[in-house]
């Protein structure tokens, strides 16, 4: 994999890495189309958050250009949970849906919990239903684990990261990428055999823990928290932090910035990822992957 090296630490390039996976996908899609099958990714969209509408657009344009089936169906802010939950348990019964993703987040009335729960753990391409979540701690691999962290697993795999032994810290405790990341990454196996801490909020001396990692991956949510004097000269840094800051030399008035202090860090680090072009475009890529797997299993069950 072709890095930027001109200054500092190698850039992971997470657009060129995405390319190739959907690239990949895209073949997956034309062998299915071969046995009669077409993946069905369904993506529902309650209200009208503007970076939602935003992502979820992004999520349908790759479908289909992976030659799948990529819908979108759009919800007033006003649906009720039980008019949010019949839809789900009918695109459940749906054969043509082999992914459900429910975009989050979802007005206040309504329970994520309730939602995500009522999609069959078999369509929950996300990853989140506690079946898959459960199948991800044991270390089942007929399960689908969440999206962001996988990408970044395949990330450092596709850079020739070695993860076996190697001392991984993960700051935040997410659901979404903290927790099933460090689950992943101490998982026995290919990419992972890491000896894992999760920092988070309320741990003391955090730069005590970043200093260790072989492998430091961040998603706190808090821009531009990690500082060079934080990271092990030769660490291999993931930045999965996307935050919006404010910079008058921009058009708009702000930038994307990551939980990492990127030029100060990326002269210490081996490897990095930038943001925006590193993490970001490998989500959608992992959630196609998903769904392919989901409508191969239906033709092996």
């Amino acid at each position: 994999m072709a890095s930027d090296v001109t200054s500092g630490a190698r850039l992971i390039d997470g657009v060129a890495l995405a390319r190739e996976l959907r690239a990949e996908v895209a073949a997956d899609v034309a062998a299915l189309h071969e046995r009669g099958v077409t993946p069905g990714l369904t993506v529902v969209l309650v209200g009208d958050d503007a970076a939602s509408a935003v992502y979820v657009g992004a999520k349908e344009k790759a479908s289909r250009e992976a030659g799948m089936a990529g819908d979108t169906i759009r919800l007033p802010a006003s649906t009720t949970q039980n008019a949010l939950l019949a839809l789900v348990e009918t695109l459940n019964g749906d054969p043509s849906v082999h992914g459900i993703l429910v975009q989050m987040p979802l007005p206040a009335h309504i329970d994520p919990d309730a939602v995500i729960t009522h999609i069959r753990p078999e369509k929950d391409v996300d990853g989140f239903h506690p079946v898959n979540v459960g199948k991800l701690l044991i270390g089942h691999t007929d399960g689908f684990a969440p999206c962001t962290p996988s990408g970044v697993q395949h990330m450092l795999a596709r850079y020739g990261v070695e993860t076996r032994g190697a001392d991984c810290v993960v700051v935040g405790r997410s659901t979404i990428v903290g927790k099933p990341m460090a689950a992943l990454m101490m998982q026995s196996g290919s990419g992972a055999d890491s000896t894992v801490t999760v920092c988070h909020s309320r741990t003391r001396d955090l730069a005590s823990h970043t200093r260790r990692a072989d492998i430091l991956i961040v998603a706190a949510g808090r821009a531009r928290m990690i500082t060079a004097g934080m990271v092990k000269p030769g660490a291999v840094v993931i930045d999965v932090g996307m935050n919006r800051i404010a910079d008058a030399s921009t058009r708009s008035g702000t930038r994307l910035a990551g939980d990492v202090d990127f030029d100060a860090v990326r002269k210490v680090a081996s490897l990095i990822t930038p943001v925006p072009g590193g993490v970001g475009p490998m989500t959608i890529a992992m959630l196609l992957r998903n769904t392919v797997r989901a409508a191969q299993r239906t033709l092996d069950a």
